[in-house]
């Protein structure tokens, strides 16, 4: 059983129940985020790439306790700001007890809010309590998602906020490489740029055979 909870634009947290991992941790600053830092607690901090609402408080989360898992280039920039960190990069898994995470392209652009370069953008595939999930970061429609998909995937996130990202259209087409039984929509209406319908999404993710979940920021999807 994996706990799933949405913390608003494409911040996400899972737990089995011993492992506490956090993606994206765009909290402090995000006008939707349901808690602060004070309030989560992760064993991981997964940063898909550098820009400030993905990276957000993933330092001040480390310096609680949790562990930066990111490029080699977030990674490094995370421990001179204090973090404990471990460097990767695309294709590379990392193993934890009860579960792996491996690394994945992303097409879009990554550096820090003071220009510091990010490295390359990621998406993550996460085994965590028998369930494997992707959480595709911030990228547009690419055809190797197809590839990602022979994972058996049991949940994805997708963003969908176009401008920045996929649209919606473009990301029920990810769903058909993917192929994966449930489907969450991040990176959507934090900003004006990027509003869009996740409840209009997660009815059409149906029509592609897929099990389409809207959660609001704070709302809870357990996989069993």
């Amino acid at each position: 059983m994996v706990e799933v909870r949405y913390l608003g634009h494409s911040a996400v947290w899972l737990s089995d129940g011993k492992t506490k991992v956090v993606i994206d941790p765009f909290l402090s600053g995000n006008p939707l985020a349901p808690v602060g830092v004070g309030e989560v607690q992760a064993d991981l901090i997964l940063v898909t790439h550098a820009h400030g609402d993905h990276f957000g408080d993933a330092v001040a989360l480390s310096k609680k306790g949790g562990t930066v898992v990111s490029t080699f280039e977030i990674a490094t920039y995370a421990e001179k700001h204090g973090a404990k960190a471990v460097p990767m990069n695309i294709g590379g898994t990392y193993r934890f007890p009860g579960g792996w995470l491996k690394w994945f392209p992303a097409w879009h652009s990554s550096s820090f809010p003071d220009g510091t370069y990010g490295g390359m953008p990621m998406g993550v595939v996460v085994e965590l309590g028998g369930k494997r999930i992707y959480h595709a970061g911030d990228t547009a429609l690419f055809s190797d998602m197809r590839l990602i998909g022979e994972l058996d995937l049991d949940l994805a996130f997708l963003p969908i906020g176009d401008h920045f990202t996929m649209g919606p259209e473009d990301a029920l087409k990810a769903l058909e490489l993917l192929r994966p039984k449930r489907v969450v929509p991040i990176h959507y209406n934090t900003f004006p740029p990027i509003r869009q319908d996740g409840d209009a999404f997660a009815e059409r993710a149906k029509e592609k055979g897929v099990e389409g979940h809207a959660l609001r920021p704070g709302g809870v999807l357990v996989l069993d």
